[in-house]
This record gives C-alpha cells, structure tokens and sequence, in this order.
C-alpha cells in the first residue's frame, strides 16, 4: 500500500497544534483546515479534531504535574462549570453549524488581542488576592460560557481559557497554562462520547493527528515551564493576531 503523503502532512500540523494549544490555544485553527483537506466535513472534522485534542492534554497534564505547575484545587473549582457547558456546546456542534460563528469568533478575537497588549503585567505575575478568594458566582458563569464555546467548535478555547483563568481567577500565565490543559482534558474526556454517537468522528484520522498533538505537548509544557510567563505572552500575542486575520478573512482579501 503507498505511503500518502496527507499523513505526514497531518503529523506535522498535529504537533505544531500540540505546542500552541499547550502554550496558549487555537492550535484546531491549523488542524480542523487539514482534516477538510482529506475531505471530512467540517462538524466531523470538529469531532474527529476531540481523539488528538484528548490525547495530547493527557500528555500535557502529566508534564505540569511532574513540574508541580497544576493548582489541582483551581481545577475542581473552575473544571466543573467548564464541563457542564462543554456537554451543551457538544450536543449542539453536532446539530448546528459551526459557520455562524467564525465571523464573530473573529471579532472576539480581536478584543482578546486589545486586552492582552493593555493589561501586560497582570498577564505576567497574575493577582494572588483573586486566588485567594472563593470563586464568584460571576466566574462560574464565565467558565460555563467558555465550556459551551470550548464544547462547540474547539478552536480558539485555549484563548479563552486563558483570558479567564488570568484575569478572571488571578493566575499567572504558566499556571494557567497548567489548569488549561486540566480543563481541556475533563470537559473532551466526559463529552466526546456525544460526537461518537452522532457518527461524527473518523478514528483512523483522529489518531494520525494525535500522534502529532502528543509530540507537540510534550515539547510545548517544556517550554512553558523554561521560557516562562514572557515568552508564552509574545506567542499568544502572536497566535491571536493570526487568528483574528485568519477567521475575518482578511487574508483572502490579498489573494
């Protein structure tokens, strides 16, 4: 049987994903193109993106906990809203069409781009007063709604993730890093049943891609932990940016 080259080629944007959704998020932006590319839909693309997504935070996990970078606690408090909403946002990606949602995705985008310029030290050191108070009822919610997000379409709820584990929870960029990737891991563990049962996940992709992911979350929770809080902020400014342009089609005005 040939070798197809669209193996290596989904390998490859499965471990430069594996970095950037371990570092910062957004990494489905490369992978859910590629997975169109072998001629799966979108909402089974969306699906089949879960199995790489699982196995690479299961990876990412196990590298901040050796680090001692997961703050278990926030996990549970934060994890649980999370969860609820991923189930919501996954029951719906399998009915509804995620197309609505680029444009605006895109503009979100934008506005995270602005607050992560304007407010740099929070993003750095993080705000131990926040951390050291019981979570809101507020923060509940935001954590529901970026579950609902994160359970719909995936990409781009690393950024949110992070927006609200920073400035919402008071961690600082490594340890939100950590709680992240816990986050992700509970919420596509408990709900990616639900893209099984619809019929949309293609297995043999799914695991070509993981390959790829776990390769690259092993690497991207060492740099996480090496080139600490300022280096990850240049990258996520960096991954935001792109993104915006990409998902309000800025590009393809140039082409």
């Amino acid at each position: 049987m040939p070798f197809d080259p669209i193996y290596f080629l989904i390998v490859v944007a499965g471990f430069i994903a594996g970095i950037i959704n371990t570092l910062a998020g957004s990494g489905s932006l490369i992978t859910l193109p590629i997975l169109e590319l072998l001629g799966l839909p979108l909402q089974v693309a969306n699906g089949t993106n879960r199995i790489a997504i699982l196995l690479q935070n299961i990876v990412g996990i196990r590298g901040f906990s050796e680090k001692k970078m997961l703050d278990r606690n926030g996990l549970r408090q934060f994890g649980i809203p999370s969860i609820i909403g991923w189930a919501i946002g996954s029951y719906l990606a399998t009915i509804i069409s995620p197309d609505l949602f680029r444009s605006a995705f895109g503009y979100i985008m934008v506005f995270m781009l602005f607050i992560i310029l304007l407010r740099p030290k929070k993003w750095l050191i993080g705000e131990i007063t926040l951390l050291e108070n019981k979570p809101t009822i507020s923060q509940y919610l935001l954590f529901f709604l970026i579950g609902i997000y994160g359970g719909f379409i995936q990409a781009g709820v690393g950024i949110f993730l992070l927006s609200g584990l920073v400035l919402g929870a008071g961690y600082n960029l490594i340890h939100a890093n950590a709680v992240k990737v816990g986050i992700v891991l509970m919420s596509t563990s408990l709900t990616f049943w639900i893209f099984i049962v619809q019929g949309q996940v293609n297995f043999k992709a799914g695991f070509i891609l993981a390959i790829g992911n776990m390769l690259g979350a092993w690497v991207g929770t060492k740099i996480a932990v090496e080139k600490g809080t300022i280096w990850i902020r240049r990258l996520l400014i960096l991954i935001v940016t792109i993104s915006s342009l990409k998902l309000l089609g800025i590009f393809e005005l140039f082409n």
